[in-house]
């Protein structure tokens, strides 16, 4: 380090002792080359110490102000090192309270956010639905309108189908009024003809014949068969299902019994022997029709019947009529019908008219 402000008397101090050096060291050399030993004079010796000992004090004053300047240098830098650090820490604190203000703000931010979000997908879901409903209600729309239009359709082929009707009802109208008058015509002229005849016969009238009275002969049943009235009746002791029965009937000259009267069902009804459970096959059948009984002769049944109370009932299919007659239970005359299976073995009663137009032959 440089010191400027030196005096020149320090300079001149340094050149002085530098020269007497030169001088110590050359009359050092001269006293050893001599014959004879050169011995320094005591004064200036001390003189050379003092300016020695001044130099050092010198340098040694010179480092200690360089110590301490750079004392100074290293305090005042560790002094502005604190003021920085102490600075930048209450940066870094105000900082930190920013960041942590910060973060509060962008996590109630992020909070709301996600509540906007689930409010959002909530009213995303309705409209999901809403959109949904709306196309099924389209749907429904579009299917009622097709159902609308096929039902328009056909109330139209009906009003079509009701116009050719009424076309052919007149057509028909049209076609009976034609008859009708054609028969007019014909009624007239079989008047006019039969009024033709008359007044022919009248014209060629014969006289008068007297006829004999006719006398018949009293009505007589075979062995095993009972009369009543004009009918001759056969109870059977055997069995047969009720198709044999009425063909064995058929193969006498008579049919399965067909019971118009009460007085005709008393009358079979006390021929019959009374048993455990003593049944007869008579001729009435549903077999072509369900619940439309009909005679054996085809004509149906009509006025009084003699059902026993909730028959007939078809329970398994039963289209033949049978009597029955039992100790098992109470019956009456007048209500003793069932209807059974056709295919039951039991007795059966025959009829035979033996009224006037009835076959002469005899039952055997």
């Amino acid at each position: 380090m440089s010191t400027p402000d030196r005096p020149p008397q320090s300079e001149g101090t340094y050149s002085k002792l530098f020269n007497d050096g030169d001088s110590y060291e050359q009359r050092n050399r001269r006293s050893q080359g001599g014959s004879a030993a050169y011995l320094p004079f005591p004064g200036s010796v001390v003189h050379r110490l003092r300016g020695l000992g001044t130099l050092r004090l010198i340098i040694i004053c010179l480092a200690a102000l360089c110590a301490i300047l750079l004392i100074s240098i290293i305090s005042m830098a560790a002094q502005n090192k604190n003021r920085a650090q102490g600075g930048g820490d209450a940066v870094a604190e105000v900082q930190k309270q920013k960041q942590g203000v910060n973060v509060s703000a962008l996590v109630d931010s992020i909070n709301k956010l996600q509540q906007e979000k689930k409010q959002l997908q909530g009213e995303k879901e309705e409209l999901q639905r809403a959109k949904e409903e709306v196309e099924r209600a389209k749907e429904e729309q579009q299917k009622a309108k097709e159902e609308q239009q096929r039902a328009k359709e056909e109330q139209q082929k009906a009003k079509e189908e009701q116009q050719k009707a009424n076309q052919e009802l007149q057509r028909a109208n049209q076609e009976l009024q034609r008859v009708n008058q054609e028969l007019q015509r014909v009624n007239q002229e079989l008047q006019r003809v039969n009024e033709e005849l008359q007044a022919r016969l009248a014209a060629t009238k014969a006289p008068d014949v007297i006829k004999p009275k006719s006398t018949s002969a009293p009505i007589v049943c075979p062995n095993s068969w009972h009369l009543f009235n004009s009918s001759c009746y056969f109870i059977s002791r055997t069995t047969r299902d009720w198709p044999e029965s009425k063909s064995f009937c058929e193969s006498k000259g008579a049919y399965l019994a067909i019971i118009h009267t009460a007085e005709e069902q008393t009358f079979l009804w006390d021929l019959l022997p009374r048993g455990h459970w003593n049944s007869f096959w008579f001729g009435l059948t549903d077999e072509h029709t369900e619940d439309v009984w009909r005679w054996v002769d085809g004509t149906p049944l009509v006025g009084s019947s003699f059902w026993e109370e909730g028959e007939p009932n078809n329970h398994i299919d039963e289209d033949c009529g049978y009597i029955v007659k039992t100790n098992v239970l109470e019956r009456v005359a007048t209500r003793s019908w069932y209807d059974a299976p056709c295919d039951m073995y039991l007795p059966f009663i025959c009829e035979k008219y033996m009224g006037p137009g009835a076959s002469t032959a005899i039952p055997h």
